[in-house]
């Protein structure tokens, strides 16, 4: 029978993985960095979340972007603290842009909030040591574009920051993000061409998502080899939004398309972000989550994480 086409693309990631495998061995000596987006948590303590990570040996966090205001948001001392207890390091910061602070706004005065939203996030970031920090130029939550000129407005706003990106020696890391959810910036090639327009040292990186590739992407893999050395973190949720192994994801493909790219050295992450299904995941940031669903959400991924990555890399 003939294969259907994502089959021969899932093939020949997997012809070029094997060749890799057996010619370069050492390639895949460093394991993949598992972290953990931890927004999705609500309002639980830092010190809860540190402990649900590390008790299944979690040692990267992306942390919530909460500094939405300047007594708003993690204090960095009382932040490293409470991670170093539990052998945690930051891996980067999930910026959350809705409307009221995003770069593509119609509004000046959004627009200005959204700049210094990334001032104190920088700031932060390079407080705890992170290593990028996740840009979307349009708001989450808003899928009708206010008119035709939102691309340029968000790249002019961006670099507005972009110095500080370059100062802080912090990754700006585009997302795109489905369709459903935002008004521009969907794909990774949407990615590419707001960096290349921006055109600045300061904003090279991607963050992808696997959720949102699976509905904007002709295929993840594929994608994931197109984004390359720019990629600097990648989401991670089943087809469902929900915990890793509760859906229909090809996870090995996925993981064969990151070895290929070199994605398992320093300073690359993958992080799981399973929050559900629906347009609009921001009102969990506010809510008060359930522990022991958290608890099973996170084990239940990183055990299937492992378990596939390890037959992976067996040629399984």
């Amino acid at each position: 029978m003939k294969k259907q086409n994502y089959e021969i693309k899932n093939a020949q990631i997997r012809e070029r993985f094997e060749t890799l495998r057996k010619s370069r061995p050492e390639k895949l000596n460093q394991r993949l960095n598992l972290s953990w987006s931890n927004w999705g948590f609500g309002i639980e303590p830092l010190v809860a979340t540190a402990r649900r990570l590390a008790d299944v040996d979690i040692r990267f966090i992306e942390l919530h972007g909460n500094h939405y205001g300047v007594d708003l948001g993690y204090q960095p001392a009382e932040t490293l603290r409470i991670l170093a207890d539990h052998n945690i390091t930051v891996g980067g910061i999930c910026g959350m842009f809705s409307r009221e602070n995003e770069l593509a706004s119609n509004s000046g005065i959004v627009r200005q909030q959204a700049v210094d939203y990334l001032k104190r996030t920088i700031d932060f970031a390079a407080a705890v040591k992170a290593g990028y920090v996740l840009v979307v130029p349009g708001a989450v939550g808003r899928p009708t574009a206010y008119d035709n000129s939102e691309f340029d407005r968000a790249v002019a706003t961006l670099r507005l920051v972009a110095d500080r990106f370059v100062a802080a020696g912090i990754k700006a890391a585009i997302e795109p993000i489905r369709s459903a959810e935002v008004s521009l910036c969907n794909t990774i090639a949407d990615a590419k061409a707001y960096i290349d327009a921006v055109a600045h040292p300061g904003v090279q990186h991607i963050n992808g998502d696997v959720y949102h590739m699976q509905s904007e992407e002709s295929h993840i893999g594929m994608a994931l080899l197109d984004a390359g050395q720019r990629l600097a973190n990648l989401h991670l949720a089943d087809s469902n939004r929900c915990a890793l192994g509760e859906g229909s994801l090809d996870i090995d493909t996925v993981i064969r398309a990151l070895y290929l790219i070199g994605f398992n050295r320093p300073g690359c992450y993958v992080t799981p972000e399973p929050l559900g299904p629906g347009g609009d995941p921001y009102p969990a940031m506010n809510g008060k989550p359930n522990p022991a669903t958290l608890d099973r959400m996170v084990q239940q991924t990183a055990r299937y994480f492992r378990e596939r990555e390890a037959a992976v890399l067996a040629g399984e």
